[in-house]
């Protein structure tokens, strides 16, 4: 018998407005229309803890709660996300498609809220478990751009409702990030057509296709 190939883990990034859950299902149909066995997860949420979690860090009641207590909520979320979906899907040779993973605890928590990195670092390496994207599309955009866009989706949440100069942080750390892991991240000009948008991360996922195929 050949070993079972592991799964192909794919990460979707971007401030607000960018266009993830446009993207979002366009790729799901193109990885899908390619016989790939897919799970389309998100974070914060995912599981029904998470999805408990998600309610409070969004909750426009809780303005007053710490940086630090964010945080900790993240990674509580994301803990029981590797454990109960995106590991078993990895080892039973799944994709995983995720709105938002670790790189966004750097941007917000990090880059929003000003968390050391390095505590961030700790937690990922305890939380995670080794588990990283093999991809990361990273849809960038200007935050008044962003801003404008996700006006109009109704009632804020409680990160939605910060300044803009907490989002010009938070784009200045996913643009770090990037630059600091080429060979992972795809920045991709969110302010292009959805079309376009769509194509850019198509022609990204080229590479994991051809590497399963070989």
């Amino acid at each position: 018998m050949t070993e079972r190939r592991r799964g192909r883990f794919i990460s979707l990034e971007g401030g607000e407005g960018a266009g993830k859950s446009t993207l979002l299902a366009g790729l799901h149909a193109h990885i899908a229309g390619q016989g790939v066995e897919l799970v389309q997860t998100r974070e914060p949420g995912g599981t029904a803890v998470g999805e408990a979690v998600r309610a409070i860090v969004l909750d426009p009641a809780a303005r007053g709660m710490a940086a630090e207590t964010e945080l900790l909520l993240m990674f509580a979320s994301r803990a029981q996300l590797v454990r109960e979906i995106i590991q078993p899907a990895l080892a039973a040779g799944q994709w995983v498609l995720c709105d938002r993973y670790v790189d966004a605890s750097y941007a917000y928590q990090g880059g929003g809220r000003g968390q050391p990195l390095a505590r961030i670092t700790g937690l990922e390496g305890w939380a995670c478990e080794s588990v990283a994207p093999d991809l990361t599309l990273l849809l960038d955009l200007p935050v008044a751009t962003g801003r404008a866009r996700a006006a109009g989706r109704g009632e804020a949440d409680r990160i939605e409702a910060e300044a803009d100069a907490f989002f010009e942080r938070v784009r200045s750390a996913y643009r770090a990030r990037a630059a600091a892991a080429p060979a992972r991240f795809r920045v991709i000009d969110a302010g292009q057509s959805p079309d376009l948008v769509l194509h850019a991360a198509i022609d990204a996922l080229a590479p994991l296709f051809a590497e399963d195929a070989a």
